[in-house]
């Protein structure tokens, strides 16, 4: 086991030689000079690390003495106070860090901090301004700041900005349509353009208009009512098709209803909230007719582009509350090959795993996850399981003790740490430890 003092030491090794290199990773790391300064270092971390914040502070004031202009120093003292909620003070020590290295994302952040949770927006927006040119995900941030202080109009400029470059999230949206519904353009708009449709049933556009305006306030029920209007009166329209898969599906008639969804997912100028619900009424028929769910399969691919819903991994949860193991693996394996580092997924892949008593590959799979998360500790259980079922005691107990370590607050998770264990060392004739974990379960469950 290495040492904890050993790694900060590292740290701050590698801060010192290459803090050039690393300008924009979290500053825990701090050039040492010599060992009464990294001695009183290493007690500010540590004192942090148990809570004892007034401690913290008195060690890293000591280092500050002797280098009133390192930043970093600035910066933990700033944490500490943040943690005790005295945000005077904090705002001092970050604002102190910023003014001796403006180039840390981390001293602009500690500064956020503070006024987001002193609820003061007007300072907020000039630091998240310059946060955004570490981290252009933080416009959304500056959206909230804009919509909290009443600048409507610079939150929907800079949402506009932000959908011409990508899909807004479902807050953003929600934002948009709120900053839209207290505009005076948003119901003539929508007037206008059911105005137009009476004059002009045969342009399509104007249905086409109004059904993106309707979704963008969430509206799908009205824009659904659109598409049918339209359907009546452009039949080859492929708008229409939106309303034509719930006829086609009414009438049981598969093929019909999978052109239509196909068309619809084959438009790029349709809305992904359009092509969820049209792909989730038909997932239902095709559940109840299993030879249209090869159409299913062949859809999914249609929304790789979704940054925000793992498609197959929802048919996975679908199939699994449908209790098919079969179907909730196979699609469990399709959502993880789109993001093959989802935690969530993956354990939840594992349980249908173990309910599905594939223990071969639980164990193969766990394996694999442990290269990749290697303090994950869920992964370790269901590999310490899935070696008890397969007889391979000495294996399973290794991999459970290791994984003991990173148990940290889950009493639920830790007591099936102790039965799989129990279950090892009664295998093994280990009775001293098999003692040892029964008397800390009784322990946890009393």
């Amino acid at each position: 086991m290495i040492k904890k003092k050993h790694i900060v030491l590292f740290l701050f090794l590698l801060f010192s030689f290459g803090n050039h290199l690393f300008a924009q990773e979290n500053p825990d790391a701090i050039a040492l000079v010599d060992d009464q300064l990294e001695n009183n270092f290493y007690e500010a971390v540590k004192q942090r690390g148990i809570e004892n914040y007034d401690k913290a502070i008195v060690s890293i004031q000591k280092c500050i003495e002797k280098e009133p202009k390192n930043a970093a120093f600035q910066y933990e003292l700033g944490k500490n106070y943040l943690s005790l909620k005295n945000y005077v003070d904090a705002e001092s020590a970050f604002k102190k860090a910023i003014e001796l290295d403006n180039k840390q994302r981390w001293y602009w952040n500690g500064l956020y901090d503070v006024y987001y949770q002193t609820k003061d927006f007007q300072k907020s927006i000039p630091i998240v301004e310059k946060l955004i040119e570490f981290d252009p995900n933080m416009k959304e941030d500056l959206v909230s700041l804009f919509m909290n202080t009443n600048q409507h109009g610079k939150a929907l400029q800079l949402l506009k900005d932000m959908e011409s470059k990508s899909k807004l999230t479902s807050t953003m949206e929600f934002y948009k349509l709120k900053i839209q519904e207290s505009n005076a353009y948003s119901k003539p708009q929508k007037e206008q353009l059911e105005e137009a449709i009476k004059k002009n049933p045969k342009v399509e556009q104007n249905y086409i208009d109004l059904i993106v305006l309707y979704t963008s306030f969430n509206q799908e029920d009205k824009a659904f009512e659109v598409a049918k209007l339209l359907e009546k009166e452009i039949p080859n329209s492929d708008w229409a098709h939106v309303s034509l898969v719930k006829f086609h599906l009414n009438n049981n008639d598969g093929d019909n209803a999978s052109k239509s969804m196909f068309k619809i997912l084959d438009n790029d100028r349709m809305d992904l909230k359009i092509k969820h619900r049209v792909f989730n009424e038909f997932l239902i028929f095709a559940y109840k007719n299993p030879a249209y769910l090869k159409d299913i399969d062949k859809a999914i691919p249609y929304f790789d582009i979704d940054r925000e819903i793992n498609v197959a991994k929802e048919l996975a949860k679908f199939f699994w509350n449908k209790n098919d193991l079969e179907k909730t693996v196979y699609y469990f394996e399709k959502g993880l090959k789109k993001n093959p580092e989802d935690v969530d997924a993956m354990e939840l892949y594992l349980e249908a795993l173990i309910q599905k008593q594939d223990y071969q590959l639980v164990t193969r799979r766990a394996d694999d996850y442990l290269e990749l998360f290697p303090t994950q500790s869920d992964f370790y259980f269901y590999s310490g399981l899935g070696y008890n079922q397969l007889k391979e005691f000495k294996k399973a107990k290794s991999i459970l003790e290791n994984g003991l370590d990173f148990v940290i607050e889950n009493k639920v998770l830790e007591a099936n740490f102790y039965k799989q264990l129990i279950i090892s060392c009664e295998n093994l004739n280990d009775n001293a430890k098999k003692e040892l974990y029964n008397n800390k379960l009784k322990q946890l469950q009393k």
